[in-house]
């Protein structure tokens, strides 16, 4: 395990890290099991985009998640499993166990025709077949391709289609909170207009009936019966996909965001191991769903590789009530803690009283991540959950990055709230303005750009590397262009301050202005829709939604509602507007774009510097929406 354990050996190692790179990755390598060595450490250029790592390298990371453990760790506890009732027992999986039960279902994949290069989308709620179905897909060399189990139909499809995946694996419903959610259903009305799907795979959770498809669809728990335990690993490239993960763009479609096997594997380890300082030993729990690329690297594939325990919890943080997750802490005596600043703001707002009943004396590393923790939310975390004594890591990244690029590491950067401190060994920020300029110096705002790859970086975007090249790498030459605004302090810190491009984060999720828009665009009554974030007190930022109604409909409230179902329908509940505005026209410039700069200040309540109004194609139309704003 390579560990930085002083501020010393950061600083040492970030510097050998940046002065040559190619010898720093290729010791973080060198800790894995390789089937083969790589030639040649990297070749990378940032205007194909083109980059390869650990070139010639052949592995298979579920060798390294599970083979390699087996011997030392078999008996180890690999994975604990925390259902969403906490009247219902939960499990507790070995390595030796969750190596069996990947083997078997990798071996039900490779029954149905699933082979090496193929996409399999996975669409389930927290359970351990989630986790199962991602390694059996990594051990055969199959693509997964995770789809959020909060998705509409719709979205799922669109993700189906698009890495024209031929298996879906699902459940026939999940439970969250006090909801039942009816995965299988959302399934066969998605697989409509999915002709690719031959095969869906059904795991039994709600046990509520569902409709099974003749010939096409199976329980997971008759097909294991079916295989042997013994699936020997597939020899992959550095350089094959490991998996590809939809994210939000600010245009159109979501796009297909692919990993390969080698650089990420890499990347993912080194990141945990030492952002969070794990111990062998140490219980990990992260809250993320597997949905969301935390969940892959910091639940799944990060804690696998370093041999840790990880918690996977399928409910939320509020059911039964608002100290579940005091409750699973004391429970399974959980050491490193990573959930949303979201999560932290709602529990906050409950009070202590769901607090004081648990100890917590088992904690010992605190982790937020999806968004920047506000000062107050960071403050009562520090207090009341980590009881002053526990660091707290304000972690950056983002589905592109694979993992973790700017973070305190646990107990060794000194901590300041809101900020992710300094970059990792092997990331390189910089910050230029809106021409491109590099800013120098501390005590400076620009734009976030990384100069340099990381193994984790996105390769491509799946189906369509111009799209990856035209928005990550061709807004400012030779740079990978993170999306985010950004301040550098007077100690050379990091303050993420927001995106800068037509993409939201709710709740730590990414959700793109577009794609929100086209579902409300569904409703018959919608002519023209924009989509603008608000700053929330829970959420951090909430969706605000200016609608055209071209029918003049008098009961305004109902079709607010109306829109809000059809959000609902073609996307899912997590990018529901916040609050909607009917009105009449949108502000445009003359050639027809949309001034959202305008709708943002009017969503943020700064109705008194919306600047010059008078070039637009009509700014009566500015007038009418300050007017009616919903504050």
């Amino acid at each position: 395990m390579s560990r930085i354990t002083s501020l010393e050996q950061y600083h040492a190692e970030y510097r050998k890290s940046i002065e040559q790179p190619e010898i720093f990755w290729a010791e973080q390598a060198a800790e894995f099991t390789w089937r083969k060595k790589w030639n040649k450490v990297l070749e990378w250029n940032f205007t194909g985009p083109d980059v390869k790592w650990f070139i010639g390298g052949k592995l298979n990371i579920t060798e390294n998640c599970l083979d390699r453990h087996l011997a030392e760790r078999g008996d180890q506890t690999a994975m604990i499993w925390e259902p969403n009732s906490p009247d219902e027992a939960g499990r507790k999986i070995s390595y030796k166990e969750l190596h069996a039960e990947v083997c078997r279902f990798a071996n039900v994949l490779k029954k149905h025709g699933a082979k090496k290069g193929d996409r399999v989308c996975i669409y389930m709620p927290m359970i351990p077949e989630l986790a199962v179905a991602v390694l059996a897909c990594a051990r055969i060399g199959a693509i997964h391709s995770v789809v959020f189990g909060g998705f509409s139909f719709s979205s799922l499809a669109d993700r189906v289609h698009d890495a024209d995946c031929r298996i879906v694996v699902t459940a026939d419903g999940g439970f969250r909170g006090a909801k039942d959610i009816p995965l299988k259903s959302v399934v066969d009305e998605a697989l409509k207009t999915c002709p690719s799907v031959t095969k869906v795979l059904v795991a039994k959770r709600t046990g509520v009936a569902v409709n099974m498809v003749e010939g096409r669809d199976l329980w997971w728990s008759e097909e294991i019966k079916t295989v042997s335990a013994d699936c020997p690993a597939e020899e992959m490239d550095s350089e094959d996909m490991l998996f590809i993960l939809y994210t939000s763009g600010s245009t159109g479609k979501p796009k297909g965001v692919v990993h390969t096997c080698g650089g990420y594997m890499v990347y993912v380890k080194y990141t945990f191991e030492n952002v969070f300082q794990y111990n062998p030993g140490d219980v990990f729990w992260c809250t993320a769903d597997v949905g969301w690329v935390t969940g892959h690297s910091y639940l799944v594939y990060g804690p696998l590789l370093a041999g840790a325990t990880t918690v996977m919890f399928e409910g939320i943080p509020t059911f039964p009530d608002a100290g579940r997750f005091w409750h699973v802490i004391d429970k399974h005596k959980v050491n490193i803690f990573y959930t949303a600043p979201t999560a932290i703001r709602s529990l906050e707002a409950m009070g202590l009283d769901f607090v004081k009943p648990y100890k917590l004396d088992s904690l010992r590393v605190l982790g937020t991540v999806g968004e920047p923790i506000n000062a107050e939310a960071w403050e009562w975390y520090h207090k009341n959950i980590g009881k002053e004594k526990c660091p707290i890591v304000d972690t950056w990244w983002q589905t592109e990055t694979g993992g973790i690029l700017i973070s305190p590491l646990a107990g060794i950067t000194k901590t300041k709230p809101g900020f992710a401190t300094w970059p990792l060994p092997g990331v390189q920020p910089v910050l230029v303005d809106e021409a491109g300029n590099e800013l120098q110096g501390n005590g400076v705002e620009g734009r976030l750009c990384i100069r340099f790859p990381w193994p984790g970086i996105i390769r491509t975007t799946y189906g369509n590397h111009e799209r990856c090249r035209a928005t990550y790498f061709e807004t400012y030459k030779n740079l990978y262009f993170t999306g985010d605004g950004c301040r550098r302090d007077e100690d050379g810190y990091y303050r993420i301050t927001g995106r800068v491009d037509d993409v939201i984060k709710v709740s730590g999720h990414l959700l793109g202005t577009a794609e929100i828009e086209n579902a409300i665009n569904e409703h018959p009554d919608i002519v023209e829709s924009a989509v603008v974030a608000f700053p929330h007190d829970i959420k951090g930022w909430g969706i605000y939604a200016f609608c055209i109604d071209e029918n003049g409909r008098k009961d305004v409230e109902s079709l607010k509602k109306e829109i809000i179902d059809t959000v609902n329908k073609y996307m899912g509940p997590i990018a529901k507007p916040d609050k909607i505005q009917i009105v009449t026209g949108l502000p445009k410039t003359r050639s027809g774009k949309i001034m959202r700069r305008i709708l943002r200040k009017i969503a943020e309540g700064e109705t008194s510097s919306l600047g010059d109004i008078s070039t637009l194609l009509d700014p009566a139309v500015v007038e009418e929406i300050v007017k009616g704003a919903v504050m």
